[in-house]
């Protein structure tokens, strides 16, 4: 594809967040922005909700033009923030009608943002790519929520998969199966992972809580939400031996406290607020979950990240997420229809530190593949862009 060419060319990308809040999806909208504008002069113009929530991203200064909507509630009561979070995806969409400048990339942050898009962009016309991250209403169901048999249910995801957009963005095979299944013919699909980090700092100075005692490090560096295994965290503090392996948690979000309460005192555990990107790669394996009825609807983007980090992931769930499909190589399954303690306890007696350097040589492949799969999925997106000022 030729890089410049006379006319000016936009697109326009809706979600919650944006730099500078640190919320991962916004990372990830920044970091096409950065592509289109710098490879091929592509306008970028985001759309997003005037918010700070927490979020497991890096602070970044913004990229494009950006255009903020202000949220209706910024307090912690759920069931506020559940109806703001509806509303907010509403507004997101109305602006995007009268602000749009060339085609709309609307990813899925806030819910039910992509039911809006059905309705909005069907009725005016508008050209749309889907960049699938967190799917909903899904999400509403693998969290208890909503019945999947409701007829409330049922009109909204009806809905929300009505309109077929131009191009399909998803962040892992198995997930964009899930989605295509909703559609009666399949639009184009480009496959792109959601974590991947390449052009990060890391620090060379050793963190206090590294120490050179020739432990295998382990960590749980993230949030602890609906879609992830506290069970799975506990049992392992329970398994793991103190007096050859180390665990570094840094956990936020529902079940955090549980969890930090759980581990206040034991040994061999150190409690950080956080762990900065510049310092994962001096942890060894990664401690991911994610439950089963939230396979193909969450991110995996903690388990790219740890690879793309220059880690390893131990990952407990099941073989159909996109987290064990993409990640296999260098990764450890602990199976969730098994015994999830004997597993465990089998895994930490007999870990080696030769077996975590032969896959730590598989995460360097790995996340090669990765960055290769998302300048191709960039590609694929500036390709749509510009052939869509040339009809």
């Amino acid at each position: 594809m030729p890089n410049n060419y006379k006319k000016e060319k936009w697109v326009t990308i809706v979600n919650r967040h944006y730099p500078p809040n640190p919320g991962i999806t916004g990372e990830s909208a920044w970091d096409l922005s950065k592509y289109l504008i710098e490879k091929y002069n592509i306008q970028v113009q985001i759309i997003h909700v005037l918010r700070n929530d927490d979020g497991g991203g890096a602070v970044r200064r913004p990229i494009g033009k950006t255009i903020s909507v202000p949220t209706l509630y910024k307090g912690k009561n759920e069931s506020l923030k559940s109806l703001a979070g509806f509303l907010d995806g509403l507004f997101l969409i109305i602006k995007t009608l009268f602000v749009k400048k060339g085609p709309v990339i609307c990813m899925t942050s806030p819910p039910l943002l992509p039911f809006w898009a059905s309705i909005f962009f069907g009725l005016f016309r508008i050209r749309w790519y889907f960049w699938s991250m967190d799917l909903f209403p899904e999400a509403f169901v693998a969290n208890g929520k909503i019945n999947n048999n409701s007829l409330l249910y049922r009109i909204i995801k009806s809905i929300t998969y009505r309109n077929k957009p131009e191009l399909l963005i998803s962040l892992g095979p198995k997930q964009a199966e899930h989605i295509l299944e909703n559609y009666k013919t399949n639009p184009p699909t480009t496959i792109l992972p959601c974590g991947v980090f390449t052009d990060y700092e890391k620090d060379t100075r050793i963190p206090e809580w590294k120490e050179n005692d020739g432990k295998i490090y382990f960590g749980y560096c993230g949030n602890l939400g609906a879609p992830h295994s506290h069970e799975f965290l506990k049992i392992f503090i329970d398994s793991f031996n103190p007096d050859i392996q180390h665990l570094v948690l840094a956990v936020y979000g529902p079940k955090a406290n549980d969890i930090l309460e759980y581990a206040k005192g034991k040994p061999g555990i150190t409690l950080l607020k956080n762990v900065p990107r510049s310092q994962l790669h001096y942890i060894d394996i990664h401690l991911v979950s994610l439950l089963p009825q939230f396979n193909h609807i969450a991110v995996p983007s903690k388990a790219i990240s740890s690879i793309c980090t220059g880690g390893t992931v131990l990952f407990y769930g099941n073989e159909e997420a996109d987290t064990w499909f993409m990640l296999q190589n260098a990764s450890w399954l602990i199976d969730i229809n098994k015994s999830l303690k004997n597993q465990l306890d089998t895994f930490t007696k007999n870990i080696s530190r030769e077996q975590v350097e032969n896959k730590k040589k598989q995460s360097a492949v790995l996340a090669d593949q990765l960055h290769t799969m998302e300048i191709s999925s960039y590609e694929v997106i500036a390709d749509y862009i510009i052939r869509y000022y040339q009809k």
